[in-house]
C-alpha cells in the first residue's frame, strides 16, 4: 500500500511479519491488561537474532546497521506490537560497540547474541534533572578498585527485566570541571547483583503498560573495569545511545501511524451511514490523508537520520527531527483513528485504544517535543541558547 515502507529491506520485514503473526493481537491485548510483559514475544525476537542485529557478527550477532535495526523496530510496531518492551537492547547496544573494551566486548556481547544475558536498560534521568543531564546528582566515586555509587534514578524502564544496565554518574563534581558535559561516566551494571548490595528498584505504574521504575543507590559498589571507556567523558559516550534512540523511536512511530492509518482506512471504507461510507466523507478523508502525508516525510527523514548514524556522521539534528516529524505524525494518525472509530475505537478488542496509549508517550519521552525544537533553534538555526 505505501510504497517507501514495504520497498525497503523486504526480507526484513518479511521475516519480522512472519514471527509477529505467531502473536496476535490477542496475545499483546491479554499482556496489556495484565499490565504483564511479553516474555514468549521477547524470547522469539531474541532467539530468531534480531536482538542481535547491531552485535558484531564477530561476537555472534548480525552485523547490521543502525537502519535494518529500526525496520526491525517499525516492523514490530505495524503489525500491533510495541516496540517499548525491547527497543533498549538496540540504542543501548551501540554504547557499548562503539565505546566498550575487547575485553567487555568479549565478556558481554557474545552471551548478549544467545539471549543468555538483556542488554535492555539505561539508567540516565533523574528526578530533579530530567533531561538537563549535565546536572545529574548520583555520584561514582572511585574507592580503590572500585566505584561506590550513591544517587537516585527515575523512568529507567525494563530493570526488571533486563541483566545489565548502562548507568551514567558524575565522577568529577560539577564545581570543578571546566565544561559540564565534562566528569561524567558511564558504567556497566550488574542488576540481579546491584540489587542485593546497595539498588532499590520501585515501580511506576503509568497510563502505558511499560514497565519502568525509580531506583535507589547506596553505596553501591561495581567493579573499576565495569567503566565504559575513560572516565569523565559518559556524556560524549551517552550521546552515541541516545542519538539511536531517537531514530529508533521515530521508526516505532511510523510503524503506529502506518497500522493507524491502514486499520482507518479499511474501516471507513467499509463503514456506512446515511447510505454511504463515511470515508466518501471530506472531514473524514482529510485529517487521514494530512497524518499520512506527515508519515511519509517522517520516515524520509528516519532514513537519513540512520543513514548518517551508520556512516558515524554527526545526526543529532536529524534523529531530534525524524523522532519530532514521527512522534507528531503517529499521534494524529492515532486520533483520526480512533475519532473515526466512533465508540469501537475505545472496545479493547480493536487494539485502537491500547496503540492509542502508547504511540502517546513519545510526544513526552525519550525526549519531549519542545526541547526538540529548543535544539533545532539553538543548534541548527543559530539562535541564542534558551535555558
Amino acid at each position: 500500500m505505501y510504497s517507501d515502507s514495504t520497498e525497503h529491506y523486504q526480507d526484513i520485514r518479511d521475516a519480522i511479519r512472519a514471527l509477529c503473526a505467531q502473536f496476535p493481537p490477542e496475545y499483546h491485548r491479554k499482556i496489556d491488561a495484565a499490565r504483564g510483559y511479553p516474555e514468549a514475544f521477547v524470547d522469539a525476537l531474541t532467539k530468531a537474532g534480531w536482538m542481535a542485529a547491531l552485535i558484531p557478527e564477530a561476537y555472534g550477532g548480525s552485523g547490521l546497521g543502525l537502519t535494518e535495526a529500526s525496520v526491525i523496530m517499525e516492523e514490530i510496531n505495524r503489525t500491533g506490537g510495541n516496540s517499548g518492551a525491547c527497543h533498549g537492547q538496540m540504542y543501548n547496544m551501540n554504547t557499548l560497540v562503539r565505546h566498550g573494551s575487547d575485553a567487555q566486548r568479549q565478556k558481554y556481547l557474545p552471551r548478549i547474541a544467545s539471549g543468555e544475558l538483556r542488554l535492555q536498560s539505561m539508567g540516565v534521568t533523574e528526578p530533579t534533572t530530567g533531561t538537563d543531564t549535565t546536572r545529574i546528582k548520583t555520584t561514582a566515586v572511585k574507592k580503590g578498585d572500585k566505584y561506590v555509587i550513591n544517587g537516585q534514578k527515575v523512568w529507567i524502564s525494563r530493570v526488571q527485566h533486563s541483566d545489565l544496565m548502562i548507568l551514567l554518574a558524575r565522577t568529577t563534581p560539577l564545581a570543578e570541571v571546566q565544561k559540564k558535559s565534562q566528569g561524567l561516566s558511564i558504567f556497566i551494571v550488574d542488576i540481579k547483583q546491584a540489587m542485593t548490595s546497595g539498588m532499590e528498584v520501585r515501580p511506576i505504574l503509568n497510563m502505558v503498560n511499560h514497565e519502568t521504575n525509580e531506583l535507589f543507590f547506596d553505596n553501591l559498589e561495581i567493579p573499576e573495569e565495569n567503566l565504559i571507556g575513560e572516565e569523565g567523558k559518559g556524556f560524549k559516550y551517552i550521546l552515541t545511545g541516545l542519538n539511536a534512540e531517537r531514530a529508533l523511536i521515530a521508526a516505532e512511530c511510523i510503524g503506529d501511524g502506518y497500522w493507524f492509518t491502514e486499520k482507518v482506512t479499511q474501516y471507513v471504507s467499509e463503514r456506512n451511514v446515511f447510505g454511504r461510507p463515511i470515508g466518501q466523507n471530506q472531514g473524514v478523508q482529510f485529517p487521514i490523508a494530512e497524518a499520512f502525508i506527515e508519515l511519509e516525510a517522517a520516515n524520509l527523514m528516519r532514513y537519513k537520520a540512520c543513514a548518517l548514524y551508520d556512516a558515524g556522521q554527526p545526526c543529532g539534528a536529524e534523529a531530534n527531527m525524524a523522532k519530532y516529524l514521527a512522534a507528531k505524525a503517529s499521534w494524529e494518525a492515532a486520533n483520526a483513528c480512533i475519532q473515526f472509530h466512533g465508540g469501537f475505537g475505545f472496545a479493547c478488542e480493536y487494539d485502537i485504544e491500547r496503540k492509542f496509549r502508547e504511540t502517546r508517550l513519545y510526544q513526552v519521552a525519550p525526549i519531549s517535543t519542545n526541547l526538540i525544537l529548543s535544539y533545532i533553534a539553538e543548534h541548527v538555526l543559530g539562535l541564542p541558547r534558551s535555558f
